[in-house]
């Protein structure tokens, strides 16, 4: 039977890179949660792991990150890179793969989003627009 036609490229990736970028999203996550990682920049920060996403031959591993109350992410982003080799290998450890992804670390743009978007939807043009018509009521 032949194989033609492509599952899985959906926009979120394939089930396997979705099932790997959970896998290294908890390892991270638990890096990060355990203080594993010493570096005096990172000490003071609670980040999130939101998200991970896997290249498709799974080499690749993009980290979005986010640290708790959003401040200071350049600095954090800083440090996690010059520690990426150290959590590279950590990941390693921790989900078997047959090679360890390269690590790209990203800021996680989604909760700006989420707040432009809500800061949208509180304008008067948006809130009278929502409102139910008055005018109509029988």
């Amino acid at each position: 039977m032949s194989r033609q036609h492509k599952r899985g490229s959906a926009a979120g990736g394939s089930q396997r890179q979705l099932r790997v970028g959970e896998a290294v999203r908890h390892a991270v996550a638990d890096i990060l949660t355990h203080g594993h990682v010493h570096d005096t920049e990172l000490e003071g920060h609670t980040i999130t792991v939101p998200e991970v996403r896997m290249s498709p031959d799974l080499k690749i591993a993009t980290i979005y990150v986010m640290p708790l109350g959003g401040r200071d992410t350049e600095i954090v982003v800083a440090a996690l890179e010059r520690n990426k080799k150290f959590l590279r290998g950590e990941v390693a450890r921790r989900v078997n793969l047959k090679f360890a992804p390269d690590i790209r670390f990203r800021v996680d743009e989604r909760f700006d989003e989420a707040e432009r978007i809500e800061k949208l939807l509180r304008t008067p043009a948006v809130q009278r627009d929502l409102a139910p018509d008055s005018d109509k009521s029988s």
